[in-house]
């Protein structure tokens, strides 16, 4: 582990800290505020409203109004909104590269600058996809015109966590307005401070109410906005229990929802990928410059067991050439856990690990109690070896930089741990044979599988996963017309 001392909070734009309901910034009914936290250096950064029932009354209430002119206007009008915030995030993107920094402690060379842009060019795809929302004409008789059309949906509630808040917003808010819909958007509590400003900027180019954002907490804001009658479409990413929690909910209106939820994901290597390239692969996989707070984290490693060794020194030794400190610093490769709960409870899993017996510590471990790194929630990268993907640290969703290798021979067996557990959202397959590579990636029960690399997700790639790791897709033209828009058949008699 390197550690970086330097500090450069300085310059940091906080934007607007209210809520944004039918164009305007308001401070919230109740009067009651959260604190956001810096997870660098535990300051309090600034406070938003703890938004309640009636905000979210009055926000749904608002793009329930906006819907009516929105909708019907022409889909290339409004691409071209869409399109103008895309070049407005763009002309910005080193300042919210900067705030998402502050507040949610993700490095800003490694990650908050590439998620910035990255907002920006989500923008851009929808809105060049405006004219893409067609229906089909069907075989009937000559005297007879049968058609479909598709239709949004209506007020659509999103719900974004904090690990990647500008980029899930925008892969939210952008599909939805592009097929017709309107928004009202809640972020997560610990990290709400880079949504706002990215609704600052749309909220300078579409008509009032067709994006409104309401902060609060999830058991009084974010269960207010999924149980609104007036919502038509529940958008949520976070955890499988939060999930499972929508899922009833919807069922009471027959609400329609998406969920992209928890992963344990599966790495694979064989033996003919023990170098530098897939070691990098591998940690890119496990997202450790992001601190492994990622769904997609592959964060069991089944290792051939002719590398096992000398593959775990070589992941070892770079995992150590990581840079660890001030996210808002250029050098920094990894920043913070996102609070004090997350930060304990990873530290929980990392002492149970350590006291199981027939399990090694290979890399990492506990934080430091001393020094610049303890006046932040800064955790290293800590790996652990053991024989069985049984035990609980290679079953639970730990969302933090701890990785389990586990030793592997036989093919079939490979596949059958793979695939033995009740997440389904991502898998990771490295062979320099690549007809081999494929058709295990074939076998993985995921919904997005990698093969010999360790990328984040693709704009225009469907992304979303099976069993209990999520339902539906987002990121592509597909995900966004099933995702938020109806299908109306049409059938005229023209002999009348």
């Amino acid at each position: 582990m390197q550690e970086n001392k330097s500090n450069a909070n300085s310059s940091v734009n906080l934007g607007p800290n209210q809520l944004l309901i039918n164009g305007n910034w308001e401070q919230g009914c109740g009067g009651e505020v959260i604190a956001v936290e810096c997870p660098a250096n535990k300051k309090i950064i600034c406070s938003v409203p703890r938004g309640n029932s009636e905000d979210v009354d009055k926000a749904v209430n608002a793009a329930e109004s906006a819907f009516s002119s929105w909708s019907r206007m022409p889909a290339s009008d409004r691409g071209r909104f869409l399109l103008r915030i895309a070049d407005a995030i763009e002309s910005r993107a080193e300042e919210l590269a900067r705030l998402v920094a502050h507040e949610t402690g993700n490095a800003i060379r490694t990650q908050s600058r590439p998620e910035a842009y990255g907002c920006a060019a989500i923008f851009r795809y929808f809105g060049g996809l405006s004219n893409e929302l067609k229906g089909t004409t069907y075989p009937a008789p000559d005297d007879v015109l049968c058609y479909t059309k598709r239709e949004p949906l209506g007020v659509v509630a999103a719900i974004v966590p904090w690990n990647a808040p500008v980029s899930l917003a925008s892969a939210k808010i952008a599909p939805a307005l592009c097929a017709g819909n309107t928004v009202v958007l809640k972020p997560a509590e610990d990290a709400p401070l880079g949504v706002l400003w990215l609704a600052s900027i749309c909220s300078q180019f579409l008509p009032p109410g067709v994006l409104n954002v309401v902060t609060g907490i999830g058991p009084e804001c974010g269960s207010a906005l999924v149980n609104h009658p007036k919502v038509r479409k529940v958008s949520f990413t976070g955890s499988t229990a939060v999930g499972k929690g929508i899922i009833r909910a919807a069922a009471e209106g027959v609400t329609p929802f998406s969920l992209e939820l928890g992963g344990k994901s599966p790495t694979i290597v064989f033996e003919d990928s023990d170098n530098s390239k897939v070691v990098e692969g591998v940690a890119l996989a496990m997202r450790f410059t992001r601190q492994s707070q990622s769904c997609t984290a592959g964060s069991r490693l089944f290792l051939h067991e002719k590398i096992f060794d000398s593959f775990l020194e070589k992941l070892t030794t770079y995992v150590n050439s990581l840079v660890i400190g001030d996210p808002l610093e250029e050098l920094t490769d990894t920043g913070t856990i996102i609070n004090k709960k997350q930060f304990n409870r990873v530290c929980e899993y990392i002492k149970e690990g350590k006291e199981t017996p027939n399990v090694d510590l290979i890399t990492g471990g506990l934080p430091p109690t001393t020094g610049s790194l303890s006046q932040g929630y800064f955790l290293q990268p800590t790996v652990f070896s053991c024989n069985s993907n049984d035990w609980k640290l290679a079953r639970e969703e730990i969302f933090g930089p701890v990785l389990m290798a586990i030793p592997w021979r036989d093919e079939d067996d490979v596949i059958r741990m793979a695939n033995d557990t009740h997440f389904g959202l991502a898998g990771f397959v490295f062979s320099k044979d690549t007809g081999r590579a494929i058709r295990i990636a074939h076998q993985l029960d995921a919904g997005w599988v990698q093969v010999n690399q360790g990328k984040g997700q693709s704009i225009g790639q469907p992304y979303g996963g099976f069993k209990q790791s999520g339902i539906g897709k987002e990121f592509s033209l597909d995900s966004m017309i099933d995702s938020y828009t109806r299908l109306k058949s049409v059938t005229v008699n023209l002999g009348s």
